[in-house]
This record gives C-alpha cells, structure tokens and sequence, in this order.
C-alpha cells in the first residue's frame, strides 16, 4: 500500500489506522509476510504535489513476488522536465527515511530507512 502525505481528499492517517489494524489483528510478523505500507511526502491523492510523482510500483511487486524479496525500501523520483531532479527512499510504515549528515539531500543514497 500507498498513500501520499499531501492527500487532499482521503486523510493520510486512515491509511495508517487500516495497516495497523491488520498488523493488531494478524500480527506485525505475520503481516509483514503479504503487506506494507509506504508514505510518500509531499504526494498528493496518488500523484501530483511537490514530492516524488515517478515510483516503480510493478518491479517492487514482481520481486516480491516471484523472487520473496520483499521491500524493504522503494526509490521514488521526482522528474521535472523530462529530468531527474530528486531521488527519496520510501521506507516501510512505521520507519521514515532520514538524511545521513552528508552529500546531496536530493540523493536517495544520502537517506536511511529508521523507525521514527
């Protein structure tokens, strides 16, 4: 699952509140086995707004999938003109991705998946 953390129609926190439920009602373990739940900032109701507006939802699904490689962070893109100009790692709910303290704050690399 997704949800944008600009959504102007469905409130972000109904996303949470439906993955939780499931991880309290299955358990986080087991849960994790089919689902998870990635946040994107500044996306707005599934793309658009001033974050990323390029994820490669299908790979990540086929990999999991086909190969039991499940997500464990997914790079999103934000293309302005035909051009990359910010990569941001999607981190598993609850982790947020946080800025290591060097290099380039458009660069994914920069950026580590934590619990928040």
């Amino acid at each position: 699952m997704y949800h944008g953390w600009n959504d102007q129609l469905i409130q972000p926190y109904n996303s949470i509140d439906y993955f939780t439920s499931v991880q309290k009602k299955l358990g986080t373990r087991e849960t994790d086995d089919f689902a998870r739940l990635f946040m994107a900032p500044g996306m707005n109701h599934c793309g658009g707004g001033v974050g990323p507006n390029q994820v490669n939802w299908m790979a990540t699904l086929e990999r999991w999938r086909e190969s039991g490689d499940a997500p464990d962070r997914i790079d999103a893109y934000r293309v302005t003109n035909n051009r990359v100009d910010v990569t941001r790692p999607l981190c598993p709910y609850p982790q947020v991705a946080v800025y290591k303290g060097s290099g380039s704050t458009n660069d994914a690399d920069n950026f580590v998946c934590k619990a928040n």
